[in-house]
């Protein structure tokens, strides 16, 4: 059960899911329930039975797979708002999590029993909807993802996502090693492509660092 000032919180961040039925308002309040994640801490890992479904109140959660080679790949994030289709699917299908979902930043969550969740779709509009608009929008990431993973060369993926990255801070803080968990490579490969750019005189590399400085040339080799 969660508390009037929670449920304020959770309405705030999800004004349209729970301010339109009284009903659907008072059954979220007895059945679901308050958590804060840390940092690092595994929600699911592969295999894992699902006891709940987060649905995020600050934080991001990164959601991954790792190869039999151990490369890992994102497939996707979810922060505040918003929840992890594979846990739906999970609850849906009566099956295991089929990947690892891990705290990247501290998160507030309000967590939903499975027998709730399943019992809302089958009875509430509103939040059927919420449900099948979330798994529109994350199934289009993934498919993005696969994608980038099948068609589209290294050393583009890497300019594109040091792109992104250096309009956040730049400097970024990031290894080359992080940079292939992200992408679903090695160390090696992503080590070469960056001496690459660095050789251009595109970006600067420092340890658990990299320093853009062309940025306009890192957007060319993004595009090629």
């Amino acid at each position: 059960m969660i508390s009037q000032e929670q449920f304020e919180r959770i309405a705030r961040v999800m004004p349209d899911l729970l301010s339109a039925d009284s009903q659907l308002a008072r059954e979220f309040k007895g059945a679901a329930y308050f958590a804060r994640i840390p940092a690092g801490k595994n929600v699911f890992v592969e295999g894992s039975q699902i006891d709940a479904i987060a649905l995020l109140l600050s934080g991001v959660v990164r959601v991954y797979k790792i190869g039999e080679t151990g490369r890992e790949i994102t497939l996707y994030r979810f922060g505040q708002g918003e929840s992890c289709i594979l846990t739906v699917n999970a609850i849906l299908s009566q099956k295991n999590f089929p990947a690892i979902a891990t705290v990247e930043q501290d998160a507030d969550a309000v967590l939903i029993p499975p027998d709730d969740f399943r019992d809302w779709i089958s009875r509430y509009d509103l939040w059927r909807d919420f449900v099948f608009n979330l798994l529109s929008q994350r199934l289009s990431s993934v498919i993005m993802v696969l994608d980038e993973v099948a068609f589209r060369r290294m050393d583009i993926r890497i300019a594109s996502l040091l792109l992104d990255q250096s309009r956040v801070q730049n400097p970024i803080h990031i290894t080359h090693q992080e940079i292939a968990y992200e992408l679903g490579s090695s160390r090696e490969v992503i080590s070469r492509i960056l001496i690459d750019f660095a050789e251009q005189g595109i970006i600067r590399t420092g340890r658990g660092e990299i320093e853009i400085l062309d940025p306009g040339g890192l957007e060319s080799r993004s595009l090629m």
